[in-house]
């Protein structure tokens, strides 16, 4: 098993889109998952940082970008485990980093074992533009994908979409790779997971209005691999392109 380091996805002058790496060990345990870092100049956005055992590989990603006290955000797609199992080790490390999660979970999070005080920004429902180092990350609805109280995150300037949850891939045992090449052979690993995680279709096509006018180069879930270029309008249009999801398949 392999033990892959921190990749540049983005990098155009002082910012850039990092992908923080992955261990493929049992040290990361049950679904393997992506987080993320947006640096510009010496300031940081985490996004999704992780449960408790991917802690310490991220923690010591990201040092090797930006110093812990520049992370400026720590953005939370929803509330589930390996999204933000490990926050109350995160307020500690990040001391000056502000918390943004939907207005649903705000009064959840302290069940993780930390009480946020004045640290947690609700997120409403209509999403925000979330401050950042002079400028903004788009919080973009993306409800019921699969949280009730769900967001994804755009950088307007780098054009790269965290995706949450849309585009998780399940990989076989030793199978995983970065960067999707061949999409249809990557769509047998996503459409079990979509097909039982997403609700219904209803949720999919209100999403897909929200950012049908967004410039998007690069997806990058929080699961599975990233899609760029040519790839994105391939998956985008493959989400499309479910008549059953979720609730439509439940006997």
């Amino acid at each position: 098993m392999k033990v892959h380091k921190p990749y540049v996805i983005f990098e155009e002058g002082d910012l850039s889109f990092i992908w923080l790496g992955l261990d493929e060990s049992d040290r990361e345990k049950g679904v393997l998952t992506n987080q993320y870092l947006i640096r510009q100049g010496n300031v940081g956005a985490l996004l999704d940082a992780g449960g408790y055992f991917v802690f310490e590989r991220v923690l010591n990603s990201i040092k090797e970008f930006v110093r812990l006290e520049d992370v400026e955000l720590l953005l939370f797609s929803h509330q589930d485990p390996d999204v933000a199992g490990a926050l109350n080790l995160w307020v500690d490390m990040l001391p000056n980093a502000r918390i943004y999660v939907s207005e649903l979970w705000e009064r959840f999070l302290p069940h993780l074992g930390y009480d946020l005080g004045e640290k947690i920004n609700d997120i409403p429902d209509q999403g925000m533009k979330i401050p950042f180092n002079g400028r903004y990350i788009e919080a973009i609805p993306a409800h019921f994908l699969h949280s009730p109280g769900n967001f994804h995150f755009y950088d307007p300037i780098s054009k790269v979409y965290f995706s949450g949850d849309m585009g998780a891939a399940i990989f076989p045992k030793d199978k995983w790779y970065l960067i999707v090449e061949d999409f249809e052979s990557h769509t047998k690993l996503m459409e079990s997971f979509h097909r039982r995680y997403i609700p219904n279709k209803i949720a999919v096509d209100k999403w897909l209005k929200k950012i049908e006018n967004l410039n998007i180069d690069i997806i990058a879930p929080q699961h599975g691999s990233i899609f760029i270029g040519d790839n994105v309008r391939k998956f985008l249009t493959w989400i499309k392109s479910f008549d059953k999801l979720g609730l439509d398949l439940i006997p």
